[in-house]
């Protein structure tokens, strides 16, 4: 598969391999089914995740340093992908396919997932990601999120660019949850970041103005300094417990009544949920 003129994320780098470090193949470097999403989204089955390598952004403080930011894994054919996501269904019995920022990679998921649709296998897709998207990406790979998991992780794009090398991040997440809750169920998680809650709040208040205080949201606690944040204040250290609440707070204060807030200093499993039927409508098979 040619993608030397590669501009699927909102770099549009124009070649392969570009910013991200993806090259002309498909690299995965786990899978399996996962209990720590959203509850909707993990379900009483698990949730088919697979994590592919290469990511669009460059986090300071990314946990998964060791494959987003140095492409650890293997390289797989569409046919292997296919069986992958074929064990996930059948095996595993998931409740979704669970794409891990799967923007470098599209074209060959749509082909493996070819493969699986003329075998009469099909399951939900969860388009897992930073939210750094372009819109005319998501509208052309749209059979491949049925529920948009999409990150707004800051609301300026001079933080954006100091910690995670991500110019116009802003504009670039928010119009695609714009799109994402016009075509897809959509879940925005809020990751509250030290010395940045106020961003955070900023991104609730732009949510509620610019798209619905009734849109699923998920806020978290769960903030830990890794890789390159451990000698950069204020990514050096986790978040107050007070910067949290003041995200909690706004939530409340905004009137979001469908979600889930993490409690402080808990585990990504452990959330608190507030609205009702939140199960509803995100592909999770009891």
């Amino acid at each position: 598969m040619n993608l030397s003129q590669c501009e699927l994320c909102p770099r549009r780098c124009g070649r392969r391999p570009g910013f991200c470090g993806a090259e002309d193949k498909l690299r995965i470097f786990r899978w399996g089914p996962h209990f720590g999403e959203e509850p909707p989204i993990s379900g009483e089955r698990g949730s088919g995740c697979i994590f592919f390598s290469r990511c669009t952004m460059k986090c300071l403080y990314c946990q998964n340093s060791p494959w987003s930011w140095k492409g650890g894994g293997k390289d797989y054919s569409v046919e292997e992908l296919a069986a992958i996501m074929r064990k996930l269904a059948v095996e595993d019995k998931v409740g979704n396919w669970n794409l891990v920022s799967p923007t470098p990679y599209l074209p060959f998921i749509r082909e493996s997932a070819a493969i699986l649709k003329a075998e009469g296998i099909q399951l939900p897709f969860v388009w897992n990601s930073s939210g750094y998207e372009r819109v005319e990406t998501l509208e052309e790979y749209s059979d491949l999120c049925d529920t948009a998991l999409f990150d707004l992780r800051y609301s300026r794009d001079e933080t954006s660019v100091l910690a995670s090398a991500a110019p116009n991040y802003v504009s670039a997440a928010r119009e695609a949850v714009k799109w994402a809750s016009k075509n897809a169920k959509v879940i925005v998680r809020i990751l509250v970041l030290p010395g940045h809650a106020h961003e955070a709040v900023e991104n609730l208040n732009w949510l509620a103005k610019e798209v619905s205080n009734e849109i699923a949201v998920s806020i978290m606690s769960q903030y830990t300094p890794a890789y390159g944040a451990i000698s950069l204040p204020p990514f050096n250290r986790r978040v107050t417990e007070e910067e949290y609440e003041s995200v909690v707070d706004a939530a409340d204060n905004l009137g979001f009544e469908n979600g889930w807030i993490q409690g402080f200093e808990s585990s990504d499993s452990e959330m608190q949920l507030f609205g009702e039927n939140m199960n509803a409508g995100y592909g999770v098979t009891k």
